[in-house]
């Protein structure tokens, strides 16, 4: 049998030194999270698909352009009207609840701060639109600066903020007025290469301290492995996998997944210790042995790394050897990534000496060999 090659401002609180996830386990029937089912219909465009949140939990929403990411935090937040599904929040149907009303902060890509206002009035925006009084706004908004490490900042106007501070400002803004679902756009987008580890890491901390709900969409999968608690993939307006970020890291379901955590991923059907893959590869998996067989269809995935290219068929019997055609070859960190095809298209990560000693020309043909120990096998 032959497989395919598997080629992606509203109200809730914050709790000094909260536990993550703390309000899905006090079995109070009102601290549910988010539970929702997204349904947008736009042209040719369909989004149906099912988000859950607990209190205290990050989900990270990935997903490769035009995967329907931004609708459903759109949608979330009350800008996309729904043409099915609900949207629970702790219980409570705010489906047709109007935005302004939702129990919903969020925090833009570009964070959008009001520049004619201080960090202060910016933060204090939220509950002076809820209702709030001038002094009473100002005292929370002043709390949740020094929360977030920015007091003496109260002052400043966002364009004397570095990209971290004002994020930290969106940050408190969206938190003002007491969220119990926050939705997080890209929140690291704006900033350059150098300042993002420092303030992913700085988030992270930030996010564990809150009892609501938190969705954050992103397209990078550093930023999701960091910050959420789950993982959610949509591609082409659906679901296709989710679980923790070890969980879709070590089990890709799709080429997307696999790309975003460096993998070669193929679906097969397996007999024993062999799986059939497309154009008539076989692998021997790592996980099984004469006395653990796999029967059926599978994933099969290993790293780039594990790929060791020769010029001449090598010594031995190796239990996984194709004879492909080298495509391509990239950089890579302090690797070659070298783009193969033929039976089984697969990336390698050799180093650069290695790569001198092959001396490829475009066409070329060099063996391919992946020690058994290094596949990883699950079911399809």
């Amino acid at each position: 049998m032959t497989a395919e090659r598997a080629p992606g401002a509203g109200g809730g609180g914050v709790v000094d030194g909260a536990d993550r996830g703390d309000g899905a386990d006090r079995g109070d029937g009102a601290r549910r999270g988010l539970d929702a089912r997204l349904v947008v219909d736009r042209g040719a465009f369909r989004l149906d698909a099912e988000l859950r949140a607990r209190p205290g939990e990050v989900v990270a929403v990935l997903g490769p352009n035009g995967s329907g990411k931004s609708t459903a935090l759109r949608a979330l937040a009350g800008l996309e009207s729904l043409a099915d599904g609900r949207i629970g929040l702790d219980a409570q149907d705010v489906t047709t609840m109007p935005t302004e009303r939702r129990p919903v902060g969020m925090v833009f890509q570009d964070y959008l701060l009001f520049g004619h206002l201080s960090a202060l009035d910016n933060v204090a925006f939220g509950p002076r639109c809820q209702g709030a009084g001038r002094a009473e706004a100002r005292e929370r908004a002043a709390e949740l600066l020094e929360r977030v490490g920015l007091a003496e900042y109260a002052a400043a106007r966002p364009r004397a903020l570095s990209g971290g501070q004002a994020q930290r400002v969106a940050l408190a803004r969206a938190l003002a007025v007491r969220p119990r679902l926050l939705l997080l756009d890209e929140p690291l987008a704006a900033l350059d290469v150098h300042t993002r580890a420092s303030v992913r890491s700085e988030l992270r901390r930030r996010l564990a301290d809150l009892d609501c709900a938190t969705v954050l969409v992103t397209h990078d999968p550093l930023d999701a492995m960091v910050l959420a608690d789950r993982i959610t993939v949509l591609e082409a307006g659906r679901v296709v996998q989710e679980g923790t970020p070890g969980e879709v890291a070590q089990h890709p379901r799709t080429g997307y997944v696999a790309r975003l955590v460096g993998l070669n991923l193929y679906r097969g059907s397996a007999r024993g210790t062999r799986v059939a893959l497309a154009g008539g590869a076989e692998s021997a998996p790592a996980e099984v042995s004469l006395s653990e067989r796999w029967d059926g269809e599978v994933f099969v995935a290993f790293p780039p790394r594990a790929v060791a290219l020769y010029r001449q068929r090598p010594d031995g019997t190796p239990r996984n050897l194709w004879r492909l055609r080298i495509e391509g070859v990239e950089r890579f960190g302090d690797q070659v990534r070298v783009h193969l095809e033929g039976a089984l298209p697969l990336l390698a990560d050799i180093t650069p000496e290695a790569l001198a000693e092959l001396r490829p020309v475009g066409g070329a043909e060099v063996w391919a060999a992946v020690k058994a120990t290094e596949v990883r096998c699950y079911p399809a």
